[in-house]
């Protein structure tokens, strides 16, 4: 049984028992919604996504390319790669650096 959680994105096909997943657990989604690429998935059930965004200094009055890195929990009845394009919406922390969890993998 999947549970809503009022965003539109495409529920995972699987079933999973993790308590941490917006779908089958107890998990509440708030707050921000992030876009990002996959960059690295050497943890168990963590991700670090890469977020670019452009950064203006006045001084120069141009922009520069800002990066900042982002960990996210992977529930398990979604598959993530590193060089994915997922969407993760904002929760509660789930331990001291991740505060993010993946809601859908996006081509």
């Amino acid at each position: 049984m999947t549970r809503n959680i009022g965003l539109k994105v495409k529920e995972p096909k699987r079933e999973c028992e993790d308590k941490n997943c917006p779908f089958h657990g107890e998990l509440a989604i708030r707050g921000k919604l992030f876009d990002g690429k996959v960059t690295g998935s050497k943890a168990k059930q963590t991700i670090t996504l890469q977020k670019d965004a452009p950064v203006y200094f006045n001084k120069f009055k141009r922009y520069a390319r800002g990066k900042s890195s982002i960990h996210a929990h992977v529930p398990g009845c979604i598959d993530v790669e590193s060089g994915d394009n997922v969407l993760t919406a904002e929760c509660r922390p789930i331990s001291k650096s991740v505060s993010y969890v993946v809601v859908e993998v996006r081509s």
